[in-house]
């Protein structure tokens, strides 16, 4: 079917080629189109400068290398999505750029949406779409081959295109040099492979409470080439075969993931009745991550040693694996706690100390204790938390208050070797004010990122980190580690009504060190992990699904982890809003709320989620389990001070009723 581009909305068309490889400073000559290296694959863009065809819309600006054919467009793809775009331009009545991609080079793509990915908050970006399906082998053609007048020879071999923002009179030229320099810096890595890329099938042990805080991981296993079976309790939002996210499973097995002393069997007899081969099992949900690796030993699936896991799900154990071991304490349980008061040991306390389980997660009942009263109270509620578990812990741990910036730090290893990381501030909590007390939480209250700490304490919190990974006993895997840098050089202080990061102004004496706190043995929360989608470019959920389906994805891990070439594409904070009252939810959704009475916020949050809707119910401060209303994303591309400045409008302005 062959449909008139210039049809019913009289759309006038103007071309300019370029020739760009990642990672070189110069662009290519259209008559030799080649790279000084074959390693990285070389693409062509074909930019178009699209009007309504009236009287003023769009002056020439006199490139004489511009032309306006009429022409036809094939039925294809790149067809599909030009209509999209033109059918916008109709309706806004604004001119815009038009990019098509082409590769120069045979091969596949390492995930098929690489563009929509690496892409996603571009500036001036408004629409992306990928036209190559995953695996599928991607179309070339040189750029020599393209004959103005003729460019429904070509549009089918575009592997995917961009829309982009309205044109000023005369300034496409402008924004396509724009867009060059974007594309070199977002995609300076081999996003193309030679070799195809085999169906894999992974399992997947546990899918996480609603699409809104997993979508992405599954659409990353799409876009890898990678099926997911899910195995999950009855009564899962995914076990629908014909539910609104059936498309992102290829099959729902029910099975009860309950963590008790039959989980590790269920698991394994749940991949041996699957009808298909499974290549790879994995979970993210950290009290199961044992009892899956364990199932990966007796299925003979690439997995780290089940004994690692068990290592970072304990916190005494990784307590004790740490050269600092001897400034903490472990319980086995509350009842234990009188014994060592009376001892030598229990006599030479030295408060603040932070209380906590052995087993836990999202800072639940970690509790800072000023005095021998509220030790043995937060032991208490430490030693209760999980006493009536599936599979009961009692263990308690006990260790000093670091001073000291806290960072979430975020590491990719592959055969003990660091491919990628990230390091990120978590600012000070109700537990880190002067005097608090038991009752104060460590909730997270936002993390900002990149961090402000300087390099030689990012690098050293990188070397250290690195070896309490490999002390557990891993060596590849995503890792999201909790931990303090002692002694620093920066400090938290309000200026302005703004809390942030600065040098200090006396001279630490002391030498600086890294006191981890926690690694979980899988990529860091949903909210976290797209920040870092949207930051830096690198995917961790990607990166988990290929490293449970071993070696053989050595080369697609490598490649993406490659973060932008230039570096983080802005400052964003996630920021937490925590229960501060307890009722029944009358709002019906805080969050999209905020945005109806400040629209202009918007376009500076790329991603959040109300957690708490109409009809739920808030526990409050007090709640067991410390679960947020809301969660955003805010972002800067100006400064570090801007994206704070946001964060705190957000929360000042971020209301809602209870019944």
């Amino acid at each position: 079917m062959l449909v008139p581009l210039q049809g019913q909305f009289a759309i006038a068309l103007k071309l300019k080629y370029r020739s760009v490889a990642p990672m070189l400073s110069t662009e290519f000559l259209p008559d030799t189109c080649r790279a000084e290296s074959d390693t990285w694959p070389l693409y062509w863009v074909l930019d178009m400068a699209i009007w309504l065809d009236e009287p003023g819309a769009l002056k020439d600006d006199g490139d004489k290398t511009s032309s306006t054919p009429k022409i036809d467009l094939p039925d294809c793809a790149s067809s599909v999505f030009l209509g999209k775009c033109m059918t916008t331009i109709a309706e806004t009545r604004k001119p815009k750029l038009i990019r098509l991609v082409f590769s120069c080079t045979r091969g596949y793509l390492v995930r098929n949406d690489f563009l929509l990915q690496r892409l996603e908050c571009c500036a001036g970006v408004e629409r992306i779409e990928t036209f190559i399906a995953p695996r599928d082998a991607v179309p070339h053609v040189a750029f020599r081959h393209v004959d103005p007048g003729h460019l429904n020879d070509v549009l089918s071999y575009a592997i995917g295109g961009l829309l982009g923002q309205n044109l000023e009179v005369g300034g496409w030229e402008a924004e396509s040099l724009r867009l060059c320099a974007e594309f070199k810096n977002r995609f300076s890595f081999p996003w193309l492979q030679v070799d195809p890329i085999p169906h894999r099938r992974i399992a997947w042990v546990q899918g996480r409470e609603n699409i809104g805080v997993s979508r992405r991981a599954y659409e990353a296993a799409r876009a890898l080439g990678v099926s997911v079976v899910m195995i999950e309790n009855p009564g899962h939002w995914l076990e629908a075969d014909h539910g609104p996210y059936a498309h992102l499973r290829e099959a729902f097995i029910p099975v009860s993931i309950e963590v008790d002393g039959g989980f590790t069997q269920r698991i394994v007899d749940a991949v041996r009745s699957y009808k298909y081969p499974i290549d790879g099992l994995m979970t993210i949900s950290d009290v199961r991550l044992p009892g899956v690796a364990r199932a990966c030993e007796i299925l003979n699936i690439p997995t780290s040693q089940c004994t690692a896991y068990q290592n970072a799900g304990d916190k005494a154990k990784t307590r004790s694996l740490e050269d600092d071991a001897g400034e903490s304490l472990t319980l086995s349980s509350a009842a234990a706690l009188p014994s060592l008061l009376k001892s030598e040991r229990g006599q030479q306390l030295l408060f603040p100390m932070v209380v906590k389980p052995s087993l836990g997660w999202n800072s639940d009942c970690v509790s800072k204790v000023s005095d021998q009263k509220e030790l043995i109270e937060a032991v208490r509620r430490a030693s209760e938390r999980h006493a009536d578990a599936a599979s009961p812990s009692v263990g308690v741990v006990i260790e000093p208050y670091i001073e000291g910036p806290e960072v979430d730090a975020n590491i990719v290893l592959l055969d003990g070797q660091m491919v990628y990381f990230d390091i990120e501030d978590d600012f000070p909590t109700k537990g880190d004010a002067p005097g608090a007390g038991v009752d104060a939480n460590f909730q997270e209250t936002q993390v900002l990122l990149p961090s402000a700490l300087p390099a030689d304490e990012i690098r050293l919190l990188c070397d250290s980190l690195r070896s309490s990974i490999l002390r557990q006993g891993f060596t590849s895997g995503v890792f999201h580690c909790e931990a303090r840098v002692r002694h620093s050089s920066m400090h938290y202080t309000d200026r302005d009504g703004i809390l942030d990061m600065e040098k200090r102004k006396e001279r630490q004496e002391q030498g600086r060190s890294v006191y981890l706190h926690e690694i979980n043995a899988r990529p860091p929360g949903y909210l976290e992990s797209v920040a870092v989608m949207l930051t830096h470019g690198v995917d961790y959920y990607a990166l988990r699904i290929l490293l449970c389906l071993g070696s053989n994805e050595r080369d697609r891990i490598l490649t993406l982890s490659k973060p932008f070439r230039d570096g983080p594409q802005f400052h964003l904070c996630i920021l937490i809003i925590p229960q501060t009252r307890a009722g029944v939810m009358k709002t019906e959704d805080a969050g999209a709320d905020l945005f109806r009475r400040h629209p202009e916020l918007r376009q500076h949050v790329p991603d959040y989620d109300t957690y708490l809707k109409r009809g739920e119910i808030l526990e409050g401060p007090s709640a067991r389990s410390l679960w947020w209303i809301a969660n955003f994303s805010v972002t800067s591309r100006i400064s570090r001070l801007e994206c704070l400045r946001r964060a705190q409008f957000l929360q000042k302005n971020f209301v809602y009723e209870l019944e």
